[in-house]
């Protein structure tokens, strides 16, 4: 069975990102990589903050549609209900952040 992730990512100023992968490790990493042009390099949006699975493709797509349209507060009351230190949660896979 396929798992999909739906996710947030954070910058040091708390800046927000959502989205969602197929494969939440290697999205993570691709991040974490600064690519020029894009949200993530633009405003350092390295930290993955919050992620919450699913095996259905189209409620993941909904679920991060779901979340792109909250208010700000409501994402980070999300985040701090399973995260309050805003904790990098991909060191675990990494050890330290990869690219620094």
């Amino acid at each position: 069975m396929r798992q999909y992730y739906i996710y947030i990512m954070a910058s040091r100023a708390r800046t927000l990102y959502v989205g969602v992968t197929n494969d939440l490790e290697r999205r993570v990493f691709e991040h974490k990589q600064d690519q020029p042009g894009g949200f993530t390099g633009k405003y350092n949006v390295t930290k993955l903050v919050y992620h919450e699975p699913t095996s259905d493709v189209s409620s993941a797509i909904a679920r991060e549609k779901e979340l792109k349209g909250w208010r700000r507060s409501k994402k980070v009351a999300l985040v701090e209900s399973v995260n309050s230190e805003w904790k990098d949660l991909a060191l675990r896979w990494y050890g330290s952040t990869p690219g620094t």
